[in-house]
């Protein structure tokens, strides 16, 4: 039997959202043969509509990926498969990369722009409201909770941070330590100057219909009734494969890369969520943009 041959692809993307879309874009239209790797799994697949992305502002996530990935794929040499990738085995000069549906191929160049997964707490109720109205993010989603009862889940400094950028979109804003308060005399003297409220016992469970917050039940005191909740999630990474090929990371838990977002194994590139705090799909795009520009920089290099 014939051997199936493989194809060497000048660079393979995994994660096929917005950062390795854009990063695509930019390596189809300098010519380079690209494969994105993509098994359908975006982090915001919860949240119903994205913002602060001009000429897509309120568009559904689904549909600017759809736009996107169509116009990726205009081009020529530009593939997208929907895949799981299980591992990337270094070799000499080209990397390995192998898929949960037992594919196999080969690149000169790596991009992870695989995002991040969030951590939901044990609170029910939680998971069903995260991206509908419990928010992680104002920037994305703070001009449409303007002016409404808020809360802000936290503590400590990340507590009292949140709750200060939060206090900026709204006047009736509480924080929920969710147990007993880690905020310094100082942070306390701060929030009470601007009236916001600090509840400190634990959450029992959040009352909710389809996403839509209807009230959150403390284990011994009354319910309250925000309209919409903030807070900052611990996250792991959404792909295991970094961890497996030992990339450095930062004491976030983020991929670290270089100011070229080359990682620490060359040839080896990151792009979005998984390397940044700030979580947005403008950030994302002009991410994976940067990407795509640097590492056809690098291949031209190497090239001449």
């Amino acid at each position: 039997m014939q051997e199936k041959q493989i194809l060497l692809y000048d660079v393979i993307i995994i994660g096929g959202s917005y950062a390795g879309l854009s990063a695509a874009m930019s390596l189809g239209r300098s010519l380079r043969r690209i494969l994105i790797i993509d098994s359908a799994n975006p982090c915001n697949k919860s949240t119903p509509f994205a913002h602060n992305f001009i000429t897509n502002d309120g568009q559904t996530p689904q549909n600017i990926r759809d736009n996107a990935q169509k116009q990726v794929l205009a081009y020529p040499t530009v593939t997208f498969l929907e895949d799981l990738a299980t591992d990337v085995i270094p070799n000499d000069e080209f990397f390995t990369v192998l898929t949960e549906k037992n594919e196999t191929f080969i690149s000169k160049k790596i991009l992870f722009a695989t995002g991040v997964t969030d951590t939901m707490p044990n609170i029910s109720g939680f998971g069903e409201c995260w991206g509908k109205t419990i928010l992680h993010c104002p920037y994305c989603h703070g001009y449409e909770a303007k002016g409404k009862k808020t809360a802000v889940i936290g503590n400590g400094d990340m507590g009292y941070e949140l709750a200060k950028v939060i206090n900026h979109w709204t006047d009736n804003l509480t924080l929920y330590t969710n147990g007993t308060s880690t905020l310094t005399p100082n942070e306390m003297l701060k929030l009470q100057k601007h009236d916001i409220a600090v509840i400190e016992h634990d959450i029992d469970y959040l009352d909710q219909e389809n996403g839509i917050l209807k009230a959150v039940y403390f284990k011994d005191a009354t319910p309250q009734y925000p309209e919409v909740i903030y807070t900052q999630l611990p996250f792991i990474q959404q792909c295991s494969i970094p961890e497996k090929l030992g990339l450095k990371t930062t004491e976030k838990g983020f991929i670290h890369v270089t100011n070229h977002l080359e990682t620490s194994i060359q040839g080896i590139f990151a792009a979005g969520d998984c390397l940044s705090l700030f979580r947005s799909v403008a950030h994302a795009v002009a991410s994976g943009n940067k990407a795509g520009a640097i590492i056809n920089k690098c291949l031209i290099d190497e090239e001449f």
